[in-house]
């Protein structure tokens, strides 16, 4: 089937992914591209644990992520590929370009940032990051769970 879903969620892999993502896409694989959890052993495993053993955990850095999104597009089963950051997700868009469409699913409060939608809180140069992305032709939107419309940016950034 192949990446249904290259989402931004600042909480990585939790249950709304799990379980409200996961199950309604029937994901058979996550990928998290992530560098810091891609050297941790024992952060990858924390995240392993919150997901069901049916479903392969793929943990990446940008370049590796990149030089393997071909593979995870041609997958047979149903992939989700996770970011925690835009700059992560847009330097994964820049490094394949196949990654056309990105959801922005949870990016929270810090200080800075302002509330967006109530599930996207962006600084003003977060905002104008994502529209940079979607400059290139990749397709924003936000959406936390799979039963909510999709938000189109300029509603949000």
């Amino acid at each position: 089937m192949s990446v249904a879903l290259y989402r931004i969620d600042d909480r990585l892999i939790h249950g709304q992914v799990v379980v409200g993502w996961g199950q309604s896409l029937q994901v058979g694989f996550i990928v998290l591209v992530d560098e810091a959890v891609r050297a941790s052993d024992w952060e990858q495993e924390l995240y392993r644990m919150g997901v069901p053993a049916a479903v392969e955990v793929i943990f990446a850095g940008v370049a590796e992520a990149a030089a393997r999104a071909g593979a995870w597009e041609a997958d047979p089963r149903t992939g989700i590929v996770l970011t925690g950051d835009i700059a992560t997700m847009a330097a994964l868009c820049e490094a394949a370009p196949s990654v056309r469409r990105v959801n922005v699913g949870g990016l929270h409060f810090r200080p800075g940032r302002t509330e967006r939608l109530r599930f996207v809180y962006l600084t003003d140069d977060e905002a104008a990051a994502l529209r940079a992305l979607a400059a290139t032709g990749v397709a924003v939107t936000a959406q936390d769970v799979p039963t909510a419309a999709p938000v189109p940016l300029e509603a949000f950034a």
